[in-house]
């Protein structure tokens, strides 16, 4: 007999506890189930005490009343699990005191006040007289919103952001009963949390359950919230570029999905590179301007098939110079590549064509767009590195596609343009830099519209950033951000430190 019981949830569960413990890589080899629920108890009674000293925040505080408060504030700053085991209403009196923004999601709230307690430590006043001011200044320190509260968007999501909820127990040793298996390894040099961690979680970030026909022993599903690396200090010089095959970009923008502007907003890139844009010439006017801030865009739309293909390249900082297309009449009619010369590189934004139906157009692919474009790429090198971004229409391994069985005469998966690939590109000495960081790491980039297939995770990984080997080791972080929807592909990024 399987009984029903409502109990109260803490905020931190087991499973969240050892994904922040995994986030810091402080796992005690020793540690077993009885001690991972004394370490809960324990942070569940220091969170309570905590949520506690915050209820007593008052927004009209002054004077050495509001000094203590931030006091107690800042002696927390550092500490992911007390911040993210403050309640909505606490923190959100917590922002007014500073006189912030309190719109936003949890995950938005801790991360805006990490970053105002932050400015305190770094000496600097931050009571700005309206609302406005607060989140324009907290834009240009996007680099603190985004990546340091990581292992804070991680809890609160996990957890749902729930209060109670009704679980299951098994009575008289009859019927199921939730299964969690706690497991940390490492891989790859970062920690690997137990596949396992609850259905609920899969069925939020189907991403994170590995999802493959014919899975090798040691590979991993891949999971941004785990995977990436911290966030580069404030004084580094780098650029984050992005890329994205938004399979129509007048549709995105009406579409209720994620859009270009939120990606912007979210991720603060530098550049970012469009793919199947199906523009007009006659478009391109009404959406030159998309970004604020990016004042430099720079557009190619195929002029054989309206409507077709196209690339874009939008930039926040002035290119060198910019280019369009092979500079063969034969390959440049599609608007498949746009070429931005930056001080440090060029940065190509490409669309490769698909072998299409039956597949029509794998021998001019693989004879012909594949070499065109390859000796393009090394005419560049010459005088300086070489980034390709975009969608290559090719799942290079069969790690990087759930059926490679069920797939082997499918466009994007064939033996000639894996082949062609290899040749072309790999062996000519440019760098798959998401495989170099996450060898059997499976991470998907596309996933069809047919049958649910991103529900499930079963996709291809079609968008890469290739790099002259020459700067591969400056790469910081190659990446993929699969729960941004819009388009049948996701985005996919790259820090390169300069």
């Amino acid at each position: 007999m399987v009984k029903s019981v409502a109990v109260e949830e803490p905020q931190l569960s087991v499973v969240i506890l050892l994904s922040l413990l995994c986030r810091f890589a402080v796992f005690p080899k020793s540690l077993n189930v009885g001690a991972l629920f004394s370490m809960q108890a324990r942070a569940i009674g220091s969170a309570e005490k905590d949520k506690k000293s915050m209820a007593s925040m008052s927004t009209n505080a002054k004077g050495n009343g509001e000094r203590s408060e931030l006091v107690k504030l800042l002696s927390i700053k550092d500490d992911l699990v007390k911040l993210g085991s403050m309640t909505i209403p606490e923190l959100r009196t917590a922002l007014r005191s500073f006189g912030a923004s309190t719109k936003g999601r949890k995950h938005e709230l801790v991360s805006t006040l990490k970053c105002l307690l932050d400015s305190k430590v770094d000496g600097e006043s931050y009571l700005p007289a309206n609302e406005a001011s607060v989140d324009a200044d907290l834009k240009s320190r996007n680099v603190c919103v985004q990546e340091s509260i990581q292992g804070v968007k991680a809890v609160s999501e996990a957890s749902g952001l729930q209060q109670r909820k009704r679980i299951t127990k098994k009575v008289a040793g009859e019927g199921p009963h939730t299964k969690r298996r706690l497991v940390s390894e490492t891989a790859s040099g970062y920690v690997k949390v137990s596949k396992e961690v609850g259905e609920s979680v899969h069925d939020n970030e189907p991403w994170t359950k590995l999802a493959h026909k014919k899975p090798q022993k040691d590979w991993i599903a891949y999971n941004p919230r785990t995977m990436r690396p911290p966030a580069l200090s404030r004084d580094a010089k780098f650029m984050k570029l992005m890329s994205w095959n938004v399979n129509g970009l007048r549709a995105l923008l009406k579409s209720e999905g994620f859009s270009v502007l939120e990606l912007a907003q979210r991720e603060d890139f530098d550049v970012l590179c469009l793919q199947e844009t199906k523009l007009k010439e006659t478009d391109v006017e009404s959406v030159k301007d998309l970004l604020e801030g990016y004042e430099n865009s720079f557009w190619t739309c195929s002029i054989s098939k309206l409507g077709y293909a196209g690339s874009a390249i939008i930039s926040r900082i002035k290119p060198l110079s910019v280019n369009y297309g092979l500079g063969i009449s034969d390959h440049d009619g599609e608007g498949r590549l746009v070429t931005a010369e930056f001080d440090s590189f060029y940065l190509l934004s490409g669309y490769i064509p698909n072998s299409g139906d039956g597949l029509k157009r794998l021998s001019y692919r693989v004879a012909q767009w594949d070499p065109s474009l390859c000796n393009y790429m090394k005419e560049l090198e010459k005088s300086k590195p070489v980034i390709l971004a975009g969608d290559l229409n090719c799942a290079h391994q069969e790690i990087d596609i759930y059926d490679p069985a069920g797939n082997r005469r499918s466009a994007g998966f064939t033996v000639e343009e894996r082949q062609s690939f290899e040749m072309n590109f790999l062996s000519k000495g440019f760098v798959d830099t998401y495989r170099k960081q996450h060898p059997g790491v499976v991470g998907y980039t596309y996933w069809g519209y047919r049958h649910g297939a991103r529900k499930t995770n079963k996709g291809w990984r079609l968008d890469y950033f290739l790099v002259s080997e020459s700067i591969a080791a400056e790469v910081y972080d190659s990446y993929i951000l699969p729960d941004i929807n819009g388009s049948d592909h996701c985005p996919i990024g790259l820090i390169l430190k300069l």
